[in-house]
């Protein structure tokens, strides 16, 4: 039932009103508002960006996000379809991929450092992604070993420890050479265990930092794959690691891939918030970044 002076929704005009200065088809709409309804005038949208090229800034060259796409009609187009699924692939690849074992501990002991291994609480990848908490657990066998470790004359300040976390892949590509570039910036570097972890989460350093005693912990782990970065590695700093500390107690630096941040670059952020740590003995949102070492 209607008024004299309204009209039913199905008699209101549907006809496409193109935004002004736009040739793109994205922006046009359909205006059911009805000339009753107000009589708004569609918004203006500047076109000059479009008429000038010097004013043209092509972003896909800035960054591996998808933006600018191309379209086939409505879709997307072939190929970008599949370069999505993909991405997709390689990164549920990268989650459920596994560490290179025995090679990777043995390529690190190569390198002149002391290297143990240990796994959480969960017993397997399906396991590890159902539930978290156990993945922040060491597990009886490996809290045992530890604790017998003898290779150790002193208990260390620093321990190092690198955590498959949600991409081994990343472990893999990424944690020696950045252990590498840390070596230098290290003081007395070869009485640093490095503990290799399995299934494993941040949190497990704390109590592999806690029974080896070490001042601060260093986890490098595998971050959660995106669409643009199956193989992203990421360093957390904790000073005085044990159960229970929180996020806020740590310092991180992620995105430590060849696309992402450098090795060296990375290598020199960790030192510094370790020597930050140890000068003002905490870790965490009191600490900030040293501003020579931002990016340009």
């Amino acid at each position: 039932m209607t008024t004299p002076n309204e009209k039913p929704l199905q008699d209101l005009p549907q006809t496409p009103v193109i935004l002004s200065g736009a040739k793109d088809p994205c922006l046009v709409s359909m205006d059911r508002t009805g000339s009753d309804l107000g009589n708004r005038e569609a918004p203006h949208i500047s076109n000059e960006a479009a008429t000038h090229p010097e004013a043209k800034l092509d972003l896909r060259t800035l960054t591996p996000a998808r933006v600018g796409l191309a379209r086939t009609g409505s879709s997307l187009t072939t190929t970008d379809v599949l370069d999505l699924a993909l991405a997709h692939a390689e990164a549920r690849d990268a989650v459920h991929a596994t560490l290179s074992l025995p090679t990777f501990p043995e390529e690190i002991e190569r390198r002149g450092w002391l290297v143990g291994a240990v796994k959480s609480a969960a017993p397997d990848r399906t396991t590890y992604l159902r539930r978290p908490e156990l993945g922040r657990q060491l597990s009886p066998a490996s809290a045992e070993y530890l604790e017998s470790w003898i290779s150790l004359p002193n208990d260390p300040e620093i321990v190092i420890v690198i955590a498959d976390g949600l991409s081994a892949l990343a472990v893999d590509r990424h944690a020696i050479p950045l252990l590498d570039a840390l070596q230098p910036l290290l003081p007395d570097w070869w009485a640093i265990p490095v503990i290799v972890a399995e299934q494993a989460r941040v949190a497990l350093g704390d109590p592999i930092g806690q029974i080896l005693k070490a001042r601060l912990s260093i986890v490098l782990i595998g971050e959660r794959p995106g669409l643009s970065s199956p193989d992203s590695l990421g360093a957390y700093i904790t000073w005085q690691p044990r159960p229970g500390r929180t996020d806020a107690e740590r310092n991180c630096i992620s995105n430590i891939r060849a696309q992402g941040l450098d090795y060296a670059t990375a290598a020199e952020r960790i030192a510094y918030l370790c020597r930050e740590a140890a000068r003002l003995q905490l870790s965490g949102t009191a600490i900030k970044d040293d501003p020579r070492l931002q990016l340009p």
